[in-house]
């Protein structure tokens, strides 16, 4: 691919239609995501295949440590990314090119230390993410292995967000696909041909991850990039880690509180049995559909408003916002509607359990009341990403998965034990009697989108205003530019 090839291909995020710019970004990050989504879903159901309740919730354990790990790895790749399109949209290929190759060799660093930490600690880790005793042998044996991948696990999402900033989603799409489809296949060849169980599933996860992260890799080193990953282009400079952390630690601490939150829930959860530990883990999955469908157009999202604000574009900036709120508002709402009136059918794909069918409908009822914000919520806190507002992209990264869920988790099933009669209005809006307790655990998200929607909407008056005044700012300057050509 020759150099202007590619160049053309970064600037067209300024200069293209821009529904069609969103759209040609968008689409294969959100059929990479759709695809991480399947796999989720067909890891979970091989295991429910084993007809064992512990050896679900054992996948719900490391569900969490699984999203830790990739958090690390989207610190740095959301952080590099936000810089890199900002760069690029200045001019600043150099800056780029530094930006990206700090971040590559960071984040192998980081990985090598949290593969040895995570093997020293694993069984305090687990027990922190809600393991029970019947549980812990299966999430010891699984976890293991994803531990022992986690410089691919985390290599994958720095690699991937870096590759969409500079507008090349496609290739993206490719490697993600390739990855997941690979665990899929390998799924039922390890766990069942194999007879290796739970474990055959981790080894088929980290294989993919392998598989796509040397996908990646080779786009870089045999010149197909515009940016470049070279080791003497790494730099320990302040600027650039200081551009890559301050947008990529809310990025973490996003993951890391949404990781964390999970294991709340387990830990919540297993005051009422394994299946109840169980029901959660398979619930999660399936709320985070519609997480991962609009986090994926995100990523087409991020490096048109990031390329456009360093142009000072400001004017295509606010248009692809309200393009975005429409089209992730829309698909919030279809997908809200589905899962509350297929609550019963969802789950039966993934288990034959009574009980834990039973509990996970009223999870997905209950935490699907308000998904038709979702996209409001997570448009904005990917637009102060892209703009490198650290503060209000960090406040809306951990307000929804993590300020406010955690606080829920540890306040509302006691809360609905003490005065379950008067929320009867709540109890009444779900199908199947449950135990108090467990109530709470399945209002907790609800009860933390009403806060975040607030905050949201706050945040989100003010950066509008912002933007509608850069603009203004702008006319007046080339207005003037104008007057002064005319009088010469």
């Amino acid at each position: 691919m020759k150099v202007d090839e590619r160049e053309k291909r970064a600037k067209i995020m300024g200069e293209g239609e821009m529904k069609k710019v969103l759209l040609s970004l968008a689409i294969p990050a959100i059929i990479a995501q759709l695809v991480n989504v399947i796999y989720n879903l067909a890891d979970t159901a091989f295991v429910g295949m084993l007809n064992d309740t512990s050896a679900m919730g054992a996948v719900s354990v490391a569900y969490p440590l699984m999203m830790l790990l990739s958090a690390v790895g989207l610190m740095f790749g959301v952080g590099a990314a936000s810089y890199i399109a900002r760069c690029l949209g200045e001019n600043r290929k150099d800056g780029a090119d530094k930006a990206t190759s700090t971040a590559f060799f960071s984040v192998v660093a980081v990985g090598i230390i949290c593969t040895i930490f995570g093997h020293v600690f694993l069984n305090q880790i687990l027990k922190s993410l809600g393991a029970t005793q019947t549980i812990m042998p299966y999430a010891v044996s699984y976890s293991k292995i994803l531990i022992s991948g986690s410089v691919f696990i985390m290599l994958n999402m720095t690699l991937n967000n870096m590759i969409r900033a500079e507008g090349n989603a496609k290739f993206s799409m490719f490697a993600i696909c390739l990855g997941a489809g690979l665990n899929i296949i390998l799924d039922p060849i390890f766990m069942f041909v194999f007879d290796m169980g739970i474990k055959g599933a981790a080894v088929a996860t980290v294989t993919g991850q392998i598989v796509s992260t040397i996908y990646l890799t080779q786009y870089f080193f045999r010149g197909k990039s515009f940016i470049k990953i070279d080791a003497k282009l790494f730099s320990f400079s302040k600027k650039i880690y200081s551009e890559i952390m301050k947008i990529g630690i809310p990025t973490f601490f996003m993951q890391f509180l949404t990781s964390m939150s999970m294991g709340l829930l387990n830990t919540a959860s297993a005051a009422y049995g394994d299946s109840a530990v169980a029901a959660v883990g398979i619930t999660l999955r399936i709320v985070t559909i519609g997480i991962y469908v609009i986090f994926g157009y995100n990523q087409g999202f991020m490096p048109v408003v990031g390329y456009n604000y360093g142009a000072k574009n400001y004017e295509r900036v606010s248009k692809s916002i309200k393009l975005s709120l429409i089209w992730t508002t829309a698909f919030s709402t279809i997908l809200s509607i589905v899962c509350i009136t297929q609550a019963e059918a969802l789950m039966k794909f993934f288990t034959k359990d009574t009980e834990v069918i039973s509990i996970g409908i009223n999870y997905i009822i209950a935490s699907n009341i308000l998904i038709p914000f979702l996209g409001f919520q997570l448009v904005y806190a990917c637009l102060f990403q892209a703009l490198g507002k650290s503060i209000p992209a960090g406040i809306l990264s951990i307000s929804r998965q993590g300020l406010f869920l955690i606080p829920s988790i540890v306040i509302l099933p006691s809360f609905f034990e003490r005065h379950i009669n008067s929320l009867s209005f709540l109890v009444n809006l779900l199908p199947n009697s449950i135990q108090p307790g467990m109530y709470g655990v399945v209002y907790t998200q609800f009860a933390a989108d009403i806060v975040t929607i607030v905050i949201t909407s706050i945040l989100a008056v003010k950066v509008n205003k912002q933007l509608n005044n850069n603009s203004l700012e702008n006319k007046k300057s080339e207005d003037m530019s104008l007057k002064l050509q005319l009088k010469n």
